[in-house]
């Protein structure tokens, strides 16, 4: 059912944690699953994601998914990771049951979700 790259980054998840001083922070859900994603990176001054974390609430899959997006945006700049898509993260998994697409949706959402956040906070310090 599941590949072994799915298998591994959910028993071995990469990245996972909250980033303390995180300068994004991005939450997403899906009421209809039960999984929950916050996603949390550290841009530096370059706009480098330069640190990744991610805590997740649900199956095997959207554990497996959030670790693997993290993977994919780490050293990445911001204008990069938001064009990750939930078809590349399936596709770095080497698949996904069709019943579990919508974890891989939630990590692309929590990536993107997590940058507008640290979009946002760094237009409030450019007009502070």
């Amino acid at each position: 059912m599941y590949t072994e790259k799915v298998l591994d980054h959910f028993s071995n998840p990469r990245n996972m944690g909250e980033i303390k001083d995180a300068n994004g922070v991005g939450m997403v859900g899906n009421a209809k699953c039960g999984d929950i994603m916050q996603m949390f990176i550290k841009v530096n001054d370059d706009g480098i994601i330069e640190d990744v974390g991610f805590k997740t609430f649900g199956c095997g899959a959207a554990i497996a998914t959030s670790s693997m997006a993290t993977e994919m945006i780490k050293g990445k700049t911001v204008e990069e990771a938001l064009k990750l898509s939930n078809a590349a993260v399936v596709e770095a998994l080497q698949g996904l049951p069709p019943q579990k697409i919508h974890c891989s949706v939630l990590a692309e959402e929590a990536v993107k979700a997590a940058v507008e956040d640290y979009e946002k906070r760094k237009a409030e310090k450019a007009e502070a």
